[in-house]
């Protein structure tokens, strides 16, 4: 007797549900993901506010050093400027940094990282745990990243820019990618200089860059 498929429906604001959940888990660092998601879809089905922190608030790690954009530099050297990092070794300088092990796990699950981590999505994603806004977010990452020591502004590569604020785009999912698109070709065009390097103040004091 032939076998029937079934064709599966994915509903429309399947996409938007999960980029919703995705934001809440970064924003609230939850200690265990499984138990918080199930309170979170819970609340939802219920029409009731799902567990989220607000931005504002902040989270009580009495045994554990704060993170930091200064502790996220000395992991960036650390990383010593390799794309790649493998999970446990991560794992190990984290801990050495007494950095909250929770916060690290939220990292991990959120950006489905497995045994091979692409360092700046962990470093996009761990600033963004420091950051009110995109463009704060964006701040600390080109604070950790540069290489300027002589006192001047904080500068990276545009491409690095570029890489970052679309993966921190997709991430939060409430940013069109015809609006990202936009805004780098904006900056690329009128704003990148002959260096290629893009400044702290290119894409937070100028009125016509809007990255959120």
């Amino acid at each position: 007797m032939p076998q029937t498929h079934k064709q599966i429906c994915i509903p429309p604001e399947l996409p938007e549900l999960l980029k919703q959940f995705t934001k809440a888990a970064i924003r609230t660092q939850p200690q265990d993901l499984i138990q918080w998601a199930a309170d979170y879809f819970g609340a939802m089905s219920r029409g009731e506010i799902p567990p989220v922190r607000k931005r504002s608030e902040r989270v009580t790690l009495s045994n554990w050093a704060e993170l930091t954009p200064d502790l996220l530099k000395i992991l960036h050297s650390r990383v010593a400027g390799r794309l790649i990092v493998h999970a446990d070794e991560l794992a190990q300088m984290w801990k050495v940094l007494n950095l909250p092990p929770n916060l690290f796990n939220s990292v991990m699950n959120v950006g489905r990282f497995t045994e091979e981590i692409e360092w700046l999505k962990f470093l996009a994603l761990s600033c963004s745990s420091l950051g009110v806004t995109i463009a704060r977010t964006l701040k600390i990452v080109c604070e950790v990243l540069s290489s300027d020591h002589d006192g001047g502004p904080p500068r990276i590569p545009f491409s690095t820019f570029q890489f970052l604020y679309t993966y921190i785009a997709e991430v939060d999912g409430e940013i069109s990618a015809s609006h990202v698109s936009r805004m780098l070709n904006y900056i690329e065009q009128e704003v990148i200089g002959p260096d290629g390097l893009i400044k702290v103040s290119d894409f937070t004091q100028n009125p016509r860059v809007r990255l959120e």
